[in-house]
């Protein structure tokens, strides 16, 4: 079948102690090609009977002997194979209690033998149908689930992949850094990285693609592994607005499903103190200075990477007076609602992490859950993705 689904035939099994009978009803299917028929004489064997036949319709006989077809009745729809068999009752009797006693114990229906072939043919039919249905239901609800378990393993690989690419933190030296990461969904557009270009130069960015799932994470990785592995040719990548050009041009969003992503991308130069940044619709950077306690915002004022073509975007620069606490995050770390349903204002994000960058412990982690206080809510809106660069002029160790 198109839809993948089983095919079922329509399979009846009649149950009754008089051959007669079955032979009567046997002559009536006879002719019907898509109706496979099997009669069982002895009622001691319904149920083993019917669990291998596996009918689409029982027609149960009430009167045997040893047994009473109500008691059978019950036992079909006690047994796991049978309950939801459509079971037609077949009986001489036409009492009112009779009929009531077999639909309490679960009768679809109840005829009074033998009915005329083309209502026999009738009943059958509508009562197989509505059963086969419901089959078809469960297998493809069984199908669902399973398909639905294999891009969840396929998912969960993806996410352990896309995590696995992130820094070790550094805790020693002139430069030290680390990060927190929360997706919001299994699979999120963040990302993010910094190393040594050289003995010199330190870069440190951070990539945040459109919307979330396996689009947004491939295109994610892709642009971290270009960054990473410098394959931007005629790129140098100590030059952060050549890399961002590059980058543009590379992933343009025709070519990426419509997809685009904000970024911001420094680079700390050792010898001098001086940090070289752009960045295209991404939050600017914070840098706190130990010296004054101010927080400067490294601006990035281009537009969202991948979106237009053709554009160049400009470098800028920033000298450290001393001792300072970079930070790079995503939009998911200030934007968040509070209890009352207002936003969180930027400048209070700011104020609060200039704060806690001087105080005990780690500004981030505080972060965290003061958010969680703020919005009542432990998880996040979005994926939350924030990088901390402590960096110390003159510090040769």
């Amino acid at each position: 079948m198109a839809t993948g689904l089983s095919e079922h035939k329509v399979k009846v099994l009649l149950i009754d102690d008089q051959p007669l009978i079955g032979e009567a009803v046997k002559r009536m299917l006879a002719n019907e090609q898509d109706i496979e028929f099997q009669y069982g004489k002895d009622p001691s064997l319904a149920m083993e009977t019917a669990v291998t036949f596996q009918p689409t319709v029982i027609l149960q006989d009430l009167v045997l002997p040893d047994v009473d077809g109500l008691d059978l009745v019950k036992l079909y729809r006690g047994h796991e194979a049978t309950r939801d068999v459509p079971v037609i009752v077949l009986s001489t009797r036409e009492e009112p209690q009779t009929k009531a006693d077999a639909f309490a114990l679960g009768a679809n229906d109840y005829i009074v033998k033998l009915p005329d072939r083309l209502e026999l043919l009738a009943r059958i039919r509508h009562h197989s149908k509505g059963y086969i249905n419901q089959l078809q239901r469960d297998e493809a609800y069984r199908a669902l689930v399973a398909s639905q378990e294999a891009l969840a393993h396929d998912v969960d690989e993806a996410a352990r992949y896309v995590q696995s690419l992130l820094p070790a933190p550094i805790d020693r030296g002139s430069i030290q850094a680390d990060w927190r990461f929360i997706p919001s969904a299994q699979l999120g557009g963040d990302t993010f990285g910094y190393h040594q270009l050289d003995d010199e130069h330190f870069a440190v960015y951070l990539i945040d693609v459109v919307g979330h799932g396996v689009g947004a994470a491939l295109l994610s990785v892709s642009v971290l592994n270009a960054i990473r592995s410098q394959s931007l040719p005629g790129t140098d990548f100590k030059d952060p607005g050549q890399v961002l050009t590059a980058l543009n041009e590379r992933f343009e969003m025709s070519r990426q499903a419509d997809k685009y992503f904000t970024a911001w991308y420094g680079v700390y130069h050792r010898p001098s103190g001086v940090i070289r940044y752009t960045g295209g619709g991404h939050p600017p950077a914070l840098l706190i200075s130990d010296t004054s306690g101010t927080t400067t915002m490294l601006e990035a004022t281009g537009p969202m990477v991948g979106a237009f073509d053709g554009l160049e975007f400009e470098t800028k620069e920033h000298a450290l007076e001393g001792p300072a606490t970079l930070f790079v995050y995503s939009d998911g770390v200030f934007e968040v609602q509070r209890t009352d349903q207002t936003m969180w204002p930027f400048s209070e994000f700011v104020s609060y992490l200039g704060e806690q960058s001087r105080a005990p412990g780690s500004a981030m982690d505080a972060l965290i859950e003061y958010l969680a206080v703020l919005s009542g809510k432990k998880g996040f809106e979005d994926d939350f993705s924030i990088v901390q660069i402590r960096i110390v002029p003159g510090d040769a160790s």
